[in-house]
């Protein structure tokens, strides 16, 4: 991990609170649970929308919004990042004068948990992405990131209700970034290419979380090729990842997965029957419950 940029801490004392409460035998015990709190968005004067999150990095987290909501351009120059703890919120200040009323009725809540918001025309930029054809997932690469994903700190271990995301570079973790919702993870790791000018046609992205159309659809926008994720698929999702032609990976376990979209991009130079067994007794850290299960 000496070669990653950004981990989650899981010994951050915001992030986490002890509680006392009774096991399945009735014995007494302590145990972490998750902070959830709100976050308000502004873009310079407009206030945006109210998001729930863990409460850490909270300008990546501003500026990935509302790049993935095509309200801040990629040419766009912040000249402030406003960040207020006791008020719960966060101003983010653009050279060019911005006014999204129009945009702020078209509200659209996201499935899945901690759910978040999405505007009516989302889809506007979709198709005028290119993915870069030469980019490619190596079978070796693809194993050797599972294997370290699994052994990344983890806010999940320590108190669970937690979704991961990953932005990786062939076998390395970059970034890996943590929240109640998959969307704020994601969001989070938008912010961080943007302000630190990461670019994006060499990166694999992966996602504890379902293969859902905005997953696809934030990940085509952030210009990343691959995506992959422990998780199963909705028919949308591939529909989507076919019309722009990502990489789609998903139920990506041990020497297991699966491609519905992109496969042109995979190299197989690894034997799968080298590659670790996933630990049927854990989950992976920072993962979803297995398919079918309560979230």
């Amino acid at each position: 991990m000496t070669d990653s940029l950004l981990l989650p801490d899981p010994e951050d004392p915001r992030l986490t609170r002890r509680v006392e409460g009774i096991d399945q035998a009735g014995k007494r015990v302590e145990a972490s649970i998750v902070h959830e709190r709100p976050l308000t968005l502004f873009l310079n004067d407009q206030e945006i929308v109210t998001v729930m999150t863990i409460g850490d990095y909270p300008e990546y987290l501003a500026i990935g919004y509302l790049l993935n909501q095509n309200m801040l351009r990629p040419d766009d120059r912040i000249t402030a990042v406003e960040y207020d703890e006791e008020l719960e919120l966060v101003v983010v200040r653009t050279e060019r004068r911005t006014d999204y009323e129009e945009k702020l009725r078209r509200r659209i809540q996201t499935s899945g948990c901690a759910q978040g918001t999405v505007f009516g025309d989302l889809m506007e930029r979709f198709d005028e992405v290119v993915l870069p054809e030469e980019a490619e997932l190596r079978t070796s690469s693809l194993y050797a990131l599972l294997k370290r994903i699994n052994t990344c700190p983890s806010l999940y271990l320590k108190a669970g209700a937690i979704h991961g995301c990953a932005l990786c570079e062939r076998d390395r973790v970059l970034v890996y970034m943590e929240d109640v919702g998959r969307h704020n993870a994601v969001d989070k790791i938008a912010g961080f290419m943007f302000r630190h000018g990461i670019s994006a046609g060499d990166k694999i992205f992966y996602t504890t979380g379902r293969l859902t159309s905005e997953m696809i659809i934030k990940t085509v926008q952030m210009g990343i090729p691959i995506l992959v994720s422990r998780s199963g698929f909705t028919a949308w999702g591939v529909d989507l990842a076919r019309r722009a032609g990502l990489t789609l990976v998903g139920r990506a376990r041990g020497r297991r997965f699966l491609v519905l979209s992109g496969e042109h991009r995979l190299v197989f130079d690894a034997d799968a029957r080298a590659a670790p067994a996933e630990d049927p007794r854990s989950v992976r850290k920072g993962a979803l419950p297995e398919e079918g299960s309560a979230v």
